[in-house]
């Protein structure tokens, strides 16, 4: 039998490091080649790390959100034949696991002396069943609850405190003169936590739950915090009435075939915003653009790369859709939907999910009345879609109902003047409010 060590393979070119966000076996496990290993991510992307051969697993080599540079050792295995060990003496042995110390066993006389020094808790004397016969009220043991549908003794500001912390006075056991209830008894009843809950129904809870940030959920935390830190953002929210694009949206998706014959994709907002985009960006081309702020250098780029943010079981990732300019309505669709699917089974490739020159981020349904848009650092805008919903609309004479969406855009302020970006939006305003224009050149 030998040993193989596994390192960290390359998994893309300029990548010098990658965090591990998965391990998929454990120590003890047997292995057969081409078995999945562990999941590594860069950037967005998430690559899979299977075995080259049959084993055992001896040794794991780090943890779930540790970074993990190429050509580190990450696992080690127990091989029939020799293995790779003596071929590659810079692999580190792994750690020899300590044996646990065992607890130390409680002395029997030290157990006795324990209960010996336990009190005894004190009796508590009966409450008499009988009342005087001059009609006043049986005596109450203090600290004990009020016997059944009888009323609390408690003064108007006890009573007050009580009705604001929502407790219900009969629950709490008075410690004062025929069991009258005071501030301290208030106190203690507020201290035992799960007494609360019988009072209102509701059990409180103290657990603090600690999660670790790695993956994907780090990628996103770092880089909204990079955009907010660095991007000075200006929002900027029109109303858009849609309702002659979504009659067209209804009338094209009945079209099922093209004029060869080829089925074509259902038709959402999407492809017809886009190419409202690529319209405006060509009256505008400054909206689509990187800005190197480091460099003070501003990246203005003629193909027209627009992310698409999609929310995944993981995360948020924004798969791009290249040379949208190059696209019409269908194959923008089509596109669109070949990349979300890719996200959600997270088989998405590095290239799928980077090189974005301006983002479109959407909600869908559930896109609210207004939202502010982060921008997708280090582009210069990105446009956000709310929800559409019927509203009546003033035509002059009476008020109609009419499909109507806000667009949520925001820009970066360093670059992006509050004008520009007023007539980006607009036109794009005026091509979806008169959808036929999307289609003349």
């Amino acid at each position: 039998m030998g040993e193989y060590v596994i390192k960290l393979p390359d998994v893309g070119e300029g990548v010098a490091e990658a965090e591990l966000v998965e391990w998929h076996v454990k120590i003890g496990d047997l292995v057969r080649e081409d078995t999945v290993l562990a999941a590594v991510m860069t950037d967005k992307a998430t690559v899979e790390i299977p075995s080259p051969v049959d084993g055992e697993i001896l040794w794991l080599g780090a943890e779930i959100g540790d970074t993990v540079a190429i050509g580190s050792p990450i696992v080690r295995l127990k091989v029939a034949g020799e293995g790779n060990v003596k071929a590659d003496s810079t692999a580190k042995a792994p750690p020899k696991a300590e044996a646990p110390a065992e607890p130390a066993k409680a002395k029997p006389e030290s157990a006795a002396n324990d209960l010996k020094a336990t009190p005894k808790p004190a009796k508590v004397p009966a409450q008499s069943s009988v009342a005087a016969t001059n009609g006043t009220r049986p005596a109450v043991a203090r600290g004990a609850p009020r016997p059944e549908g009888e009323k609390p003794l408690a003064s108007p500001a006890v009573r007050l405190r009580a009705k604001e912390a929502g407790i219900d006075l009969r629950q709490v056991a008075g410690s004062g003169s025929a069991g009258r209830i005071s501030h301290e008894d208030i106190d203690a009843f507020l201290a035992r936590g799960p007494q609360l809950g019988r009072a209102t129904g509701l059990a409180r809870k103290d657990g603090v739950e600690e999660i670790k940030v790695v993956g994907l959920r780090r990628k996103i935390a770092e880089k909204m915090a990079l955009a907010k830190s660095r991007i000075p953002h200006i929002t900027y929210v029109e109303e858009i009435d849609v309702t002659a694009l979504e009659e067209l949206r209804a009338t094209l998706n009945k079209e099922k075939r093209g004029a060869k014959g080829a089925e074509r994709p259902k038709l959402t907002l999407l492809p017809f915003l886009m190419r409202a985009m690529v319209k405006a960006i060509a009256d505008q081309p400054n909206l689509n653009a990187l800005f190197d702020d480091e460099a003070g250098v501003i990246h203005q780029h003629e193909g027209i790369h627009i992310g698409i943010a999609a929310q995944t079981p993981t995360g948020l990732v924004v798969p791009v859709v290249k040379h949208a300019e190059a696209r019409d309505i269908w194959d923008s669709a089509a596109e669109i939907n070949r990349l979300a699917d890719a996200a959600k089974t997270g088989t998405a490739t590095r290239d799928e999910l980077s090189g974005s020159t301006i983002t479109i981020t959407s909600l869908g349904a559930m896109g609210g009345v207004a939202t502010t848009p982060v921008i997708n650092y280090p582009e210069v805008a990105i446009v956000g879609v709310n929800k559409i919903m019927i509203r009546p609309v003033w035509d002059g004479t009476q008020f109609i109902p009419r499909k109507m969406m806000n667009l949520s855009s925001s820009f970066d302020h360093r670059v992006i003047d509050g004008w520009d970006a007023a007539v980006f939006v607009q036109r794009i305003k005026a091509l979806l409010e008169t959808p036929a224009l999307i289609f003349v050149d």
